[in-house]
């Protein structure tokens, strides 16, 4: 009975969502609708104005550029308002609730037939599956995160970076500027996303919210060294545990509570720094070229982040607050391709790691990718 109570309250805020956005919505005057719709009848004549007016009147062209401003603009903000209403709907409690039914024993008799439709809709290969028989997994969330059989994710040894889950990569490159591409022209901040520099001890100047160039730096230890990144979404039908993607050693972990929008490459074109408002879980440490860090981005109906040798994470709580931290003052000794963690459902994995000025990326934006094969090399 409580969680159909709940089911009908989500249900109820969504409705009013939908029914009173446009009160929320930026006000538009009488005359910004004349500005946009001179701005698009200009731009529907611009091709037969000849060059000459450029000349003759350049106050014309000049009032031209200011409407266009002025239609960007109104265009930007009508895009914030938005996705501030987004924000506003109850997606944390949403997931909590889709945590707990996915918790919930199916009837024996129906196990078969309701993940074999789930792996239909979803193209799972479950003839990857450890465990072949459907009617052993108790629950939805335990055959979210089925083991596979041995050997069906061979690590590539070849390569110093290899996938550290199935899904298909947003983005990858170098870091430019303190800034990450969540997809192709949609950045986010270095800084917030990884939060401050504390984590090794060399803290001192290197916070400055008014130089990240500053910041950047303070993450490399060579000169000769660039910084890289790769973002992979797991989808739904994905293989839902992720693995090292290299030898390296963890040092610190940093659990950042926030939104859980959906991180789907759809919604990661609309939403810039889509990652940093999410809740996610950074572990930092270093490896053989410098700094390497791992994060698990949680989203929508992401009922929880599981890391193995971290039984103290808990993630989405009721109530958003600081960031959790913890040290490994010993270190975990990662090697490449171990178990580390699962999602309850699809999300993100963002990869943020020190190399040399010669790296080089063996995938590129858009590709699948499979646990164990080449991300990159120096």
């Amino acid at each position: 009975m409580k969680i159909s109570i709940y089911t009908i309250s989500a249900q109820l805020y969504f409705l009013l969502a939908l029914l009173f956005a446009p009160m929320i919505r930026l006000r538009r005057s009488k005359r910004m609708k004349v500005v946009v719709s001179n701005f698009k009848r200009m731009r529907r004549f611009q091709p037969s104005l000849p060059r000459s007016y450029s000349k003759i009147s350049p106050v014309l062209w000049r009032g031209y550029s200011a409407l266009g401003n002025k239609a960007a603009s109104y265009r930007h903000r009508r895009l914030n308002a938005k996705v501030t209403l987004y924000r506003k709907l109850p997606l944390r409690f949403m997931s909590r609730l889709w945590g707990q039914l996915n918790s919930v024993d199916v009837p024996h008799w129906l196990r078969k037939p309701a993940f074999s439709l789930y792996a239909w809709m979803f193209n799972c290969n479950l003839d990857e599956a450890a465990e072949s028989d459907l009617t052993q997994y108790k629950n939805l969330s335990e055959f979210f995160r089925r083991q596979l059989k041995p050997h069906v994710r061979p690590v590539d040894s070849r390569f110093t970076v290899t996938s550290p889950a199935d899904g298909r990569v947003l983005h990858l490159g170098k870091v430019e500027d303190c800034r990450l591409e969540q997809v192709k022209g949609v950045t986010y901040s270095l800084q917030g996303f990884l939060g401050p520099h504390t984590w090794n001890g060399k803290s001192e100047g290197v916070d400055d919210v008014d130089n990240e160039e500053k910041y950047h730096r303070g993450l490399l230890s060579s000169p000769d060294s660039e910084l890289y990144h790769c973002i992979i979404y797991l989808a739904p039908g994905d293989y839902h545990r992720f693995h090292s993607p290299a030898k390296w050693n963890i040092k610190y972990r940093r659990h950042f509570p926030g939104d859980l929008l959906s991180v789907n490459p759809t919604v990661a074109r609309w939403v810039q720094g889509l990652f940093n408002f999410n809740e996610r879980v950074v572990y930092y440490g270093n490896w053989q070229h410098g700094f390497f860090s791992m994060t698990a981005v949680g989203a929508t109906n992401v009922g929880s982040i599981n890391v193995y040798f971290d039984p103290e994470l808990n993630t989405n709580q009721r109530k958003k607050g600081p960031s959790f931290n913890k040290s490994f003052n010993d270190g975990i000794q990662c090697n490449k391709g171990d178990y580390f963690g699962e999602f309850n459902m699809g999300s993100t994995i963002v990869l943020i790691f020190e190399a040399p000025k010669n790296f080089e990326f063996n995938i590129r934006s858009g590709q699948k990718i499979r646990v164990g094969e080449s991300v990159g090399t120096a």
